[in-house]
C-alpha cells in the first residue's frame, strides 16, 4: 500500500521535533545519517538529557496511543489511511504527540512517526509505523541516549521488516531517578506499547548496547529474557557466528565475524536482561522475545552491526 502524497500534505502541517544525547564516555563523532527517517530518530534520541522532568502516563493515555498505534498499523490504503492519520492526531495531539507521515527513500514504503517533545515533561517517546502493511514485527529501542547507535540499528531494521513498529524511548535512561528506564518500568507508555505486542503474539526484538571492556568475551549477547522459548535468540544467535548451541556448522556469510554469548547456556556478564520488564510481559503473554546486547566496537561500526541486523531480518522473515 501506498499512503503516498496525499496523506502526508493532509498532515504536512504538523511539525515534527527533533533535537540530540548524553554520550558514553570517549564517543567519537558519528557520521550524521542521511536525511529522512534516520536523521529524524537520530535527532530525537541525541536530544534526551537526564535532567528533564518526567511523568509516567495514566491508564487512559496508555490506552489512547496503544489504540491509535493499533489503528494504524491495520495496514489500510488510501483515503481510509488518510482518515486512520486524522483520527491518529486529533487523539493523540492533547497528549503532547505529534503525528507526521512520509515516505521512505530507502524502500519507498509510507510510515507514521507519532512522537512526545524532547525533554518535556510527556516524554513518553517515539513510534513509527510502518503504513504498508499490518504489524508484524515489533522493534524497541529503549535507551536511545545511553546505548549510543541502537537507534541506528532500529531504524535499519524498521526498513528491511515491512510491517515494522519502531519503538524509541522518549527518556534518558537516569531521568527523575530512574523513573524514565522504561526497561524496567512498567508504567511507561514504552511499556505499554509492547504489552499491546505481546497480547497481539508480535515477535519482538529489543537492542541495548554495552562497553566492550565491561564484558570482552563478546561482541553480542543474545538472550531470551524471562521467556521460556528461544526463538528468536537462538536463531539469531546460529546466524551470527555459524553455529548452532550443539557446535554443528551451519551457513555463514562472508560478513565479519562477531563472537556471540547465549545466555541460556553461559552467564554473559548479568546482561542477560531476565528483569526486563518488556520480556516478562512477553512471558505472560506467550510471545517471542529476544534481549540483544551489542558492544561498543559493533555498534560504531557499520559493517559489523549490519551484519547482526542482517541475520535478524532473515530469523524474523523465516519464521
Amino acid at each position: 500500500m501506498a499512503v503516498g502524497i496525499g496523506v502526508a500534505l493532509l498532515v504536512g502541517a504538523v511539525v515534527l521535533v527533533s533535537l540530540p544525547d548524553s554520550p558514553e564516555v570517549g564517543t567519537v563523532p558519528r557520521t550524521p545519517p542521511e536525511p529522512g527517517l534516520a536523521a529524524r530518530v537520530h535527532d530525537f534520541a541525541t536530544a534526551l538529557r537526564e535532567n528533564a522532568p518526567y511523568r509516567p502516563p495514566g491508564d487512559a493515555q496508555r490506552e489512547a496511543l496503544t489504540g491509535a498505534l493499533a489503528q494504524l498499523g491495520r495496514g489500510a490504503s488510501g483515503a481510509d489511511a488518510a482518515s486512520e492519520v486524522t483520527e491518529t492526531r486529533e487523539a493523540l495531539t492533547p497528549l503532547g504527540f505529534s503525528v507526521d507521515v512520509g515516505v521512505d527513500t530507502r524502500t519507498g514504503r509510507s510510515y507514521a512517526v507519532v512522537a512526545s517533545e524532547p525533554n518535556a515533561e510527556r516524554g513518553w517517546g517515539l513510534y513509527v509505523v510502518d503504513l504498508s502493511a499490518p504489524t508484524r514485527y515489533a522493534i524497541q529501542v529503549p535507551h536511545p541516549a545511553n546505548d549510543l547507535g541502537t537507534d541506528a540499528l532500529g531504524v535499519e531494521l524498521f526498513r528491511r521488516l515491512p510491517g515494522a513498529v519502531l519503538s524509541v524511548s522518549g527518556t534518558h535512561r537516569r531521568v527523575a531517578n530512574g523513573a524514565g528506564d522504561v526497561a524496567h518500568r512498567e508504567d511507561s507508555m514504552f511499556s505499554a506499547v509492547a504489552e499491546a505486542h505481546s497480547r497481539a503474539k508480535v515477535p519482538q526484538v529489543q537492542l541495548h548496547g554495552f562497553d566492550d571492556a565491561s564484558f570482552p568475551s563478546a561482541d553480542v549477547v543474545l538472550s531470551p529474557g524471562a521467556t521460556d522459548s528461544l526463538w528468536p535468540a537462538s536463531a539469531i544467535a546460529d546466524g551470527v557466528d555459524g553455529t548452532g548451541s550443539s557446535g554443528n556448522s551451519r551457513e555463514k556469510t562472508d560478513g565479519p565475524e562477531l563472537d556471540v554469548c547465549r545466555a541460556w547456556e553461559r552467564a554473559c556478564g548479568d546482561l542477560e536482561g531476565r528483569r526486563n520488564v518488556q520480556g516478562i510481559a512477553a512471558a505472560r503473554e506467550g510471545a517471542p522475545f529476544a534481549h540483544i546486547e551489542v558492544n561498543r566496537t559493533t555498534r560504531d561500526d557499520p559493517e559489523r552491526w549490519g551484519e547482526l541486523v542482517r541475520v535478524i531480518e532473515n530469523t524474523l522473515r523465516e519464521r
